[in-house]
């Protein structure tokens, strides 16, 4: 899937605001993967905040072992970016990504069209500049990011309407995903 996306992605930022791209790549990912992609009525942008950074998400899909959002921010911010069991690529709208690898001395800006790849295991610093917006494919165990994403909402900012939001968001596309798989194994 993650070359499909990414491949969608680039066909759409050229020339496009992030607002008219995001909605471009809506469109192709529901014609693509039909039943796998959440409804307009359920997709809502929910602020985020893990390893000191604060961002926003639009979750688009999500499964067990992979998930679809749309992410970024309106103001500069950085921070930590999480050690996973999944490999994470990001794709990048607008704006500008920093990020410095463990046990390296420099770090490596990223533009639009350019990918980041954030491998199972790895730890690195993250920075967004203010109007970074991309498009993010993760794949492995996506339950075992939910500590990191969630553990600044309930241990600093406390902002439990934040916490619920990403909740129930996951669980609707968990509930989705599992629709789509049992209609398509004949089960409804």
């Amino acid at each position: 899937m993650r070359a499909q996306v990414k491949n969608i992605i680039l066909c759409y930022i050229s020339g496009l605001n992030h607002e008219q791209a995001f909605t471009k790549v809506v469109v192709e990912l529901r014609k693509k993967y039909p039943g796998h992609i959440l409804p307009d009525e359920d997709l809502q942008w929910i602020f985020v905040n893990a390893g000191g950074w604060m961002g926003s998400m639009c979750l688009l899909h999500a499964s067990l072992t992979e998930y679809v959002l749309l992410f970024g921010t309106a103001v500069d911010t950085g921070g930590h970016s999480g050690r996973y069991w999944a490999e994470v690529s990001d794709t990048i709208i607008s704006g500008t990504f920093q990020q410095w690898k463990e046990g390296t001395t420099k770090s490596d800006i990223f533009y639009p069209g350019d990918t980041i790849i954030h491998s199972l295991g790895e730890a690195t610093s993250v920075r967004w500049s203010a109007g970074t917006w991309m498009v993010e494919y993760g794949r492995g165990f996506i339950p075992s990011m939910l500590g990191f994403a969630l553990s600044d909402t309930i241990f600093s900012t406390q902002d439990f309407l934040t916490l619920y939001y990403t909740i129930a968001v996951y669980t609707k596309a968990l509930i989705l995903e599992a629709n789509t798989y049992l209609t398509g194994a004949g089960f409804f």
